[in-house]
């Protein structure tokens, strides 16, 4: 039974494959995280409240659809048997999500003090619009992980590579942008979600291999829905995943670490132009030693979870690492020790990278021995509910720091408090924000060593 429950699959090149699946979307957090704020605020001059309300107004519009799509792929259509549960679905959002974002970068022509309300819908409708195709692709791409590689000695395996493969979408997603944009001219950005656009669609290509489903899985899933009892409700579905205790306490941590990261890309461009004066190219450097960090830590985080045979202890130290790092960048306010400082700041993001797939994998085992069916899809959609709170607080965080602080977005020195308000929506805020859930990890996620392999054994027994 332990061969068993360590057996590996699939090939290097299926994982690697599957990684460009996280390559768009990491490529996605990273320039909507770091540009769409910025270029609303600073570009078109939108109010920085009206900014808030438009991203309360997007995530709220995400809480809703997130977890209904979940709910809807969650059971079998006519092309299930043919092209599987998930796959068509990837193709179906994936192409109009990544043309989609080229509308957010083309808001009308307009004085920002006459059009505001103009520009403001705008950035509304088109991130609202990016939203739906994205959740339309995500959650069926990441229901495939946990379905698709079983053993944990796989999913290790298969997330280090996926990843390095999603950070080299982060990577790509900080260095290229800049190349076809100017602070200071709006019209520029355009090109760079052309060249965003396609970038993705390549990528989406690649990606195919690696995100069928296997055949055999596949009819499994059929022979257990033709047996099975009728669908229960939304919202009964809803409710068993909420009450799921070591879901809830994933979702309390991946949450606030999606905070953390939406801050601190958000961030990036005010930091770069208003605390070390520099342009938009030295934003390149910062973000490539990042990149660098996070490759080259994640081969040791997957040996030390190997050598372990303990997701929980690794994600929890990688989860407190991060905290730590985080806070010390507070502090910086040199670009040459901040070069220095986010390499080592990478090392933590690579382990919790790493560490996510598996640890969700490990809790939709648990749900399916007891349940006795798979809903991947709803707990993605419920796993992104929770998680677009990040694009609030980035919002919350960003702009009440810049009233509180007296931020002018319209003069290149700030007085000496506004530069300490970046900082702290930079830093101190996602700092706190990551210990918390590292607390909260460690108190309340319980699925050890032990559990988890029984758990597999289970699944292997009841062929689910």
């Amino acid at each position: 039974m332990e061969n068993e429950v360590e057996e590996i699959t699939h090939s290097k090149l299926s994982m690697v494959s599957f990684g460009f699946g996280k390559f768009i979307n990491e490529f996605f957090v990273m320039v909507f995280g770091a540009l769409v704020f910025f270029f609303y605020e600073r570009e078109l001059g939108l109010d920085p409240v009206l900014g808030i309300i438009g991203y309360t107004i997007f995530a709220l519009w995400n809480a809703i659809n997130d977890p209904l799509i979940g709910y809807l792929t969650d059971r079998p259509f006519k092309f299930t048997r043919k092209w599987g549960r998930r796959f068509p679905w990837v193709l179906i959002g994936g192409i109009p999500w990544i043309l989609s974002y080229i509308l957010i970068f083309t808001p009308p022509v307009i004085d920002a003090n006459e059009g505001m309300w103009i520009i403001f819908t705008w950035l509304i409708v088109t991130t609202c619009v990016f939203d739906f195709f994205q959740s339309i692709f995500g959650v069926n791409f990441y229901s495939i992980f946990p379905d698709k590689f079983r053993s944990g000695r796989e999913r290790r395996n298969a997330s280090t590579l996926s990843t390095i493969v999603g950070a080299l979408g982060t990577g790509l997603g900080a260095l290229i942008p800049p190349f076809f944009y100017t602070f200071g001219l709006p019209r520029s950005y355009i090109m760079q979600a052309v060249v965003v656009a396609v970038i993705c669609m390549i990528a989406l290509v690649l990606s195919i291999h690696g995100s069928r489903e296997d055949q055999y899985r596949i009819d499994c899933y059929l022979e257990s829905c033709e047996e099975g009892m009728e669908r229960p409700s939304f919202f009964k579905e809803f409710g068993i995943c909420v009450k799921h205790k070591n879901f809830m306490a994933y979702i309390i941590t991946f949450t606030l670490y999606q905070s953390l990261v939406s801050l601190m890309i958000g961030s990036i461009p005010y930091v770069t132009e208003f605390i070390f004066l520099r342009s938009e190219d030295d934003i390149m450097l910062v973000m490539a030693v990042m990149l660098v960090g996070i490759i080259v830590s994640m081969p040791v985080w997957s040996f030390i979870a190997h050598k372990t045979n303990n997701d929980r202890k690794t994600m929890l130290i990688a989860s407190i690492y991060l905290t730590i790092t985080t806070f010390i960048l507070f502090f910086i306010r040199d670009y040459n020790v901040m070069v220095g400082m986010i390499f080592i700041w990478g090392l933590g993001e690579g382990g919790f990278w790493v560490m996510m797939s598996p640890i969700f994998s490990n809790i939709i085992d648990e749900n399916v021995i007891e349940t006795g069916e798979r809903r991947e899809g709803i707990y993605n959609g419920i796993q992104t509910f929770f998680s677009r709170a990040a694009f609030v607080i980035q919002a919350l965080g960003i702009g009440l720091a810049h009233i509180l602080t007296g931020f002018d977005p319209d003069v290149t020195i700030q007085t000496p408090l506004a530069q300490t308000g970046i900082q702290i929506h930079f830093a101190l805020i996602p700092a706190i924000l990551m210990g918390i859930g590292a607390l909260a990890f460690g108190l309340y996620y319980k699925l050890t060593p032990e559990k988890v392999d029984r758990n597999r054994e289970k699944l292997i027994e009841l062929k689910i």
